[in-house]
């Protein structure tokens, strides 16, 4: 029913037409702004954490658009997820980038005016964003090159009304968001991160980015003196009860009269809670209308392993795979040259929901990037022709990246026999003969084919008969208008864990196989005819 209602939405209408020491640093690039829509960091932008290493290793150099093909882009995505708490800031940041890097800021709202040549993008709920580069040589009915990802990820996120208090404790209540491993949250530092709608004086109202970066809240677990069977029956906490997060100590105020203290307690959320973030907004607790915060871990995001082979983060799925597509797309139009001879638009892709089914107005599930699509076809378009937007489908081609399940050393039985993806070994094309993934074995020779040509390391997956498998939005989009879509990811291990690890070496592999696919998929998409 979605794939039907997206079709019927897509018709088209009537009438025609680091340390110092060892990391080199990344340029702060200009802060952005966006006359249409207000986005407000909360105070002056900082320099973003360092990245730490678990090692004295050799540094990390940092690429550029012009640099060697030997460049790493690691240290760039360890800023990134240090910035990227939720996928409001994971959004925010890639529009920064892209508007440093020359892509110009559309509004959905606005009538676009697109040129050849042109690098665009726009967001949506600033938690989903499109940003695209058009080919010089592009007319007509050409085709779509994309790598679509997601911003979000599993978390806990405050209740609506989150105030409570148990045995002179101040507690937040929390919701779960996605299929988190829950049992990970207890005993970590964490904070709160996300967005809130400010009311200014004039009576208007901003929508601004806040992250707590101290500990405000923590999780604790039970003393094994009061629960002996743990660890042989196992750690099973009940997500509505044991989940709560410790905010304060409940302190009593003998200075208030009965009435105030009445008010108090019928706040939604705690006054300390409150007074902490009309701080940190520099605003008056009054004047914070709404609010939208996940609780974050504290801890960044760095290196590690003996060899600092590893980078050890949270929310990893997925935004490594969107830090790699987001660099490989400015990094493939960044000069002159790089779309002189490019006949179709390439692109990418960042939806919000993944991991709760994309089945929101910011997730794969909404036809944003289809109509997106239409509209530059019809834009670019010198003159009506006839089927230009569905003729651009048949000749697009969909990369879906989502992260990768690699062999775990400790449990390889979970794994069928001859489909183990280890980890630096390249990117895993995911296969499921009952469609959890698209990829088809046209899209997997295709896509390999582009590896094969920059001597690029792959991997394939299956998951065994006998377990139930995951999915990504790449059957969404595929099956929205039928764009031919491969699925692939960067293996990973403790998926879904508040911290999660992958390999140093699968990024720049990750980051290099998509530029390719930019650079090298026409060619390679113009030797094969299949209808």
């Amino acid at each position: 029913m979605a794939a039907i209602a997206r079709l019927h939405l897509l018709q088209p209408p009537p009438a025609a037409v680091n340390t110092s020491v060892l990391f080199s640093k990344l340029p702060r690039l200009s802060p952005f702004s966006n006359p249409n829509y207000s986005l407000c960091y909360t105070r002056a932008r900082k320099p973003s954490l360092s990245r730490r290493l678990c090692s004295n290793s050799e540094s990390v150099p940092e690429s550029s658009p012009t640099s060697g093909a030997s460049a790493s882009i690691v240290g760039g995505l360890l800023d990134y997820l240090n910035e990227s708490w939720t996928q409001f800031h994971a959004t925010a940041e890639a529009k920064r980038q892209l508007i440093a890097a020359g892509y110009h800021l559309l509004n959905e709202n606005d009538e676009w005016d697109l040129k050849p040549g042109g690098r665009y993008l726009f967001t949506r709920n600033m938690s989903c964003l499109v940003a695209f580069a058009v080919g010089e040589k592009y007319r007509g009915s050409n085709g779509f090159h994309v790598i679509a990802a997601h911003t979000d990820s599993p978390c806990l996120k405050l209740k609506p009304k989150s105030a409570s208090s148990k045995s002179g404790y101040l507690m937040v209540n929390v919701q779960t968001y996605g299929s988190g491993l829950w049992h990970t949250w207890f005993d970590r530092d964490l904070s709160l991160a996300g967005r809130v709608i400010v009311r200014e004086k004039d009576g208007s109202f901003l929508h601004k980015l806040i992250k707590l970066k101290r500990p405000i809240l923590r999780i604790p677990t039970l003393a094994i003196h009061l629960d002996r069977t743990v660890n042989k029956d196992g750690f099973k906490p009940n997500l509505e009860t044991h989940l709560v997060p410790l905010l304060a100590t409940k302190l009593e105020d003998t200075s208030l009269d009965p009435k105030e203290k009445s008010n108090i307690s019928k706040a939604a959320h705690h006054p300390i809670l409150m007074q902490i973030l009309s701080d940190e907004l520099s605003c008056g607790i009054e004047d914070i209308a709404s609010m939208e915060l996940n609780i974050c871990d504290t801890q960044p995001s760095c290196l590690g392993g003996a060899n600092s082979e590893f980078i050890f983060s949270g929310r990893l799925d997925n935004l490594a795979s969107s830090y790699c597509a987001l660099r490989a797309l400015i990094d493939s139009s960044g000069t002159p040259g790089d779309l002189s001879s490019e006949h179709a638009i390439r692109m990418i892709a960042l939806f919000d929901n993944e991991e709760v089914g994309s089945e929101s107005a910011q997730g794969a599930g909404a036809p944003t990037m289809f109509e997106a699509m239409r509209r530059i076809v019809g834009c670019l378009a010198q003159e009506y022709v006839e089927g230009a937007f569905e003729r651009a489908i048949r000749r697009s081609f969909l990369v879906s990246a989502d992260m990768a399940h690699g062999v775990h050393p400790n449990f390889m039985d979970k794994h069928e026999e001859h489909h183990r993806p280890e980890l630096q070994k390249g990117l895993v094309i995911k296969h499921n003969a009952n469609q959890r993934y698209a990829t088809s074995g046209v899209t997997a020779f295709l896509f390999k084919e582009v590896a094969k040509i920059h001597n690029l390391p792959t991997q394939e997956f299956v998951v065994r008969n006998d377990m139930g498998c995951g999915s990504t939005i790449g059957p969404i989009l595929a099956s929205g208008v039928g764009i031919r879509t491969l699925d692939c990811g960067i293996a990973q291990l403790s998926m879904h864990s508040i911290r999660e690890i992958c390999a140093k070496d699968d990024i720049d592999i990750a980051y290099k196989h998509f530029k390719a696919f930019y650079q090298t998929f026409p060619s390679v998409d113009r030797k094969l005819e299949v209808d």
